[in-house]
């Protein structure tokens, strides 16, 4: 079975050649950009098989996009600032030798983070739903957050996706304003609602998860940042949620239908 690796790309010139060096062994890659301003494109075309330029239709119409120019039916959809090590694309490789057993498949994902692999918290193993027949998948519409609606069970892969998620702490917290934002649009068009209890007491649990269940304790302290951020995540998509709840000013109530995202190349912090 051939297999092709589809990213989609904005502004994203100082990850997308380590990306798709990582996936050289691929029968295709296919990148469609979304307008980028530096030189992803430039830097796409000297590596990928097809490089496309379209208008952001958002994340999950991109990704569409993508598979539907491939010449082969099976996707592995990979965000810029991904690599597939060599352990993994072996065994993606040895599994596409004969028909797999299912249409779709999780890789788990671990995020490097202040000088090292974090193996704890909500990242990790942080299963993506990323290798998938195009016949059986589709992706979802929504703002942030976007995933494969496959028909059928997936399977799960053990070699992990390495993820470069963010160059410094600044570019962290950039990253959960913007995505926390899109969340709490998107909560509020789909007629979720919340209140002060909730907003308060959502982030305590959501750190205890990361830095106790999840053991986030046991990667010293750049498990305890991660855990602490994660919580600040789910406050502020909370908060933002609640103050988007408010009547505007003259009475004008919250809107559902907020302002169109910046375009970005990779779904989720």
């Amino acid at each position: 079975m051939k297999v092709t690796v589809t990213v989609i790309t904005r502004n994203e010139a100082s990850h997308i050649g380590a990306a798709l060096a990582s996936v050289g062994w691929a029968d295709e890659t296919i990148v469609v950009d979304s307008g980028s301003t530096d030189e992803t494109v430039s830097i796409a075309r000297a590596h990928a098989t097809r490089v496309e330029v379209r208008e952001w239709h958002g994340y999950g119409a991109q990704k569409d996009y993508a598979a539907g120019l491939a010449s082969h039916d099976w996707i592995l959809s990979l965000d810029a600032d991904e690599r597939v090590t060599p352990a993994l694309a072996a065994e993606i490789q040895a599994l596409l030798r004969n028909d797999p057993p299912a249409r779709g498949y999780r890789i788990p994902r671990t995020t490097w983070y202040l000088g090292r692999w974090i193996q704890s918290t909500d990242w990790f193993p942080d299963y993506q739903l990323r290798l998938y027949d195009r016949r059986a998948g589709k992706w979802t519409a929504s703002r942030v957050h976007e995933s494969l609606e496959l028909r059928g069970a997936p399977g799960t892969l053990r070699q992990a996706l390495q993820h470069y998620a963010y160059g410094s702490i600044s570019h962290h917290l950039a990253t959960i304003d913007r995505y926390t934002t899109l969340a709490a649009e998107q909560w509020l068009a789909d007629g979720r609602r919340t209140n002060a209890v909730e907003t308060a007491t959502q982030p305590v649990f959501a750190f205890l998860r990361n830095y106790v269940l999840r053991r986030g304790l046991f990667d010293g302290g750049a498990g305890l940042l991660v855990s602490i951020l994660n919580s600040y995540y789910v406050f502020l998509k909370f908060a933002k949620l609640w103050e988007l709840q408010q009547p505007r000013r003259g009475g004008v109530a919250a809107s559902g239908t907020p302002r169109p995202p910046v375009p970005v190349g990779k779904p989720s912090p």
